[in-house]
C-alpha cells in the first residue's frame, strides 16, 4: 500500500518551520525571561519603595487565614496548614501585569514610530500609479495603454483616447 502525501512527521516538521512559528517561540522564550525581569524590578525595587511610602506596610502579609487563627506571616499561615487567601500576593502579581503591559505597549508604539519612519515600507495614503491598461471604445476590452491598435477587434485607437 502506497502512501500519499508527506505523512504526520514530515506535516509536523513543515508547520514547525515556519518563520511565524518560530518567530513565536523565540517572542515566548524572551517574553519568559523578560517576565523574570519585571517580577525582580516590582518585588526588589517598587514594592520596597511602596512599603516606604506607606509606612512599612508590607504587601505580602497582607492574607486571610480561612481558618479563624491569627498568623503573623504568611508563610507561618501556609506552614499551619490554613486554607489562605493572599491577596498581597495578588495586588503584587497585578502591578508586575500592568508594569509588563505598559512596557509591551511602549515596545508595539516604538516599533510603529520605526515602520512609519522607514522610507521602504508601503504607506496606505500614496497615489495610485498611472494606469496600465485602457479600454477600447468600440469592443469595450481592455488593452495596453500604450497601444495604437485593439488586439481584440483590430480597431485603430484614436490618440486622444486614455481611458
Amino acid at each position: 500500500m502506497k502512501r500519499k502525501g508527506k505523512g504526520f512527521i514530515g506535516e509536523f516538521k513543515e508547520f514547525v518551520m515556519r518563520g511565524n512559528v518560530m518567530d513565536l517561540a523565540v517572542g515566548v522564550i524572551i517574553g519568559g525571561a523578560f517576565q523574570s525581569i519585571v517580577s525582580s524590578l516590582v518585588s526588589d525595587v517598587i514594592m520596597p519603595v511602596v512599603t516606604l511610602v506607606t509606612g512599612g506596610i508590607h504587601f505580602e502579609n497582607w492574607f486571610l487565614a480561612m481558618d479563624g487563627n491569627h498568623y503573623a506571616t504568611y508563610e507561618e499561615a501556609k506552614a499551619a496548614g490554613a486554607a489562605v487567601i493572599g491577596y498581597g500576593t495578588f495586588l503584587t502579581a497585578v502591578i508586575n501585569f500592568l508594569i509588563m503591559a505598559f512596557v509591551i505597549f511602549l515596545l508595539v508604539k516604538g516599533m510603529n514610530k520605526l515602520s512609519e519612519a522607514n522610507p521602504l515600507a508601503k504607506k496606505g495614503g500614496e497615489e495610485e500609479s498611472a494606469p496600465k491598461t485602457k479600454t477600447c471604445p468600440f469592443c469595450k476590452s481592455e488593452i495596453p495603454v500604450d497601444a495604437t491598435k485593439c488586439a481584440h477587434c483590430t480597431a485603430d485607437m484614436p490618440e486622444d483616447e486614455t481611458a
